[in-house]
C-alpha cells in the first residue's frame, strides 16, 4: 500500500481531486486538516499539552476545543506556531498510522494536505506527490466563493502559502511528481485526474 500525497493551495481543488479518487478507485482518503481538527477533541492528550505551552484556555465552558482561540494566538507568533506544530504532527501521523491500517490491502491511500510541501518535519512522507494547482487569481475567486469570505480575509490566508503561490508563478518543488492544473470544467479535472493516475500507477 503506497501513499498518494495529494496537495495544493487555497482554491486549486484538491478536495474535488480527491472525490474524483474516492469515486473513481474506492481509495481511503485521509483528509489531514480535517482529522487535526477533531483531534483536539478526541487525543487525550494533545490540547492539554497545548494549553500548558500557549498559557492560555482554548476550550468553551463544554471543555470543547475553540479553535479561533488558537488561531489568534499562533498568526503572527512563528515561534509560537512551530511549538505547537511538534506537538500535532506526530499526534496527527500516529491517527493517520491507525487509519491506514484498515486500507492495509490496496494499492494506494490518499493523504490531502494543503500544507505539507512547506513543513521539513514531512520531508521525505509518502510515495508520490500530487500538487493540484492554479492560477493564483482564480484560486482566490474560488476561495471566496466556496467560504463566502471577504476577499482580504481570504488573500490573507493565501499569502501564508508561500510556496504554494510560487508554485503557481511557475517555480516547481523536486518531491512533486505529477502536477494537476485546475483549469476548466470539473469533467476537464476528472478526465485530468484520471491520466495521472494512469502515469503513476497503470491501469487500477
Amino acid at each position: 500500500m503506497e501513499i498518494l500525497v495529494v496537495t495544493g493551495g487555497i482554491g486549486s481543488g484538491k478536495s474535488e481531486v480527491c472525490r474524483i479518487l474516492q469515486e473513481c478507485y474506492s481509495c481511503g482518503v485521509y483528509n489531514a486538516d480535517e482529522r487535526v481538527k477533531s483531534l483536539y477533541d478526541t487525543h487525550p492528550t494533545l490540547l492539554d499539552d497545548i494549553e500548558e505551552l500557549t498559557g492560555d484556555n482554548l476550550r468553551d465552558e463544554s471543555g470543547r476545543f475553540v479553535p479561533s482561540r488558537l488561531s489568534a494566538r499562533i498568526f503572527s507568533d512563528r515561534r509560537l506556531l512551530k511549538e505547537v506544530e511538534k506537538l500535532v504532527f506526530p499526534a496527527l501521523m500516529d491517527d493517520f498510522r491507525t487509519w491506514a491500517e484498515d486500507y492495509a490491502d490496496d494499492r494506494f491511500v490518499v493523504f490531502e494536505s494543503a500544507t505539507i510541501l512547506e513543513k521539513p518535519e514531512f520531508q521525505g512522507f509518502g510515495d508520490k506527490v500530487v500538487l493540484v494547482d492554479a492560477l493564483v487569481e482564480t484560486r482566490l475567486e474560488r476561495a471566496c466563493l466556496r467560504d463566502s469570505a471577504p476577499r482580504e480575509s481570504i488573500y490573507a490566508r493565501m499569502l501564508n502559502q508561500k510556496m504554494m503561490n510560487s508554485i503557481s508563478g511557475g517555480e516547481m518543488k523536486a518531491e512533486v511528481d505529477a502536477v494537476i492544473h485546475n483549469l476548466g470544467t470539473l469533467s476537464d479535472l476528472r478526465y485530468s485526474t484520471i491520466r495521472v493516475i494512469k502515469e503513476l500507477y497503470g491501469n487500477l
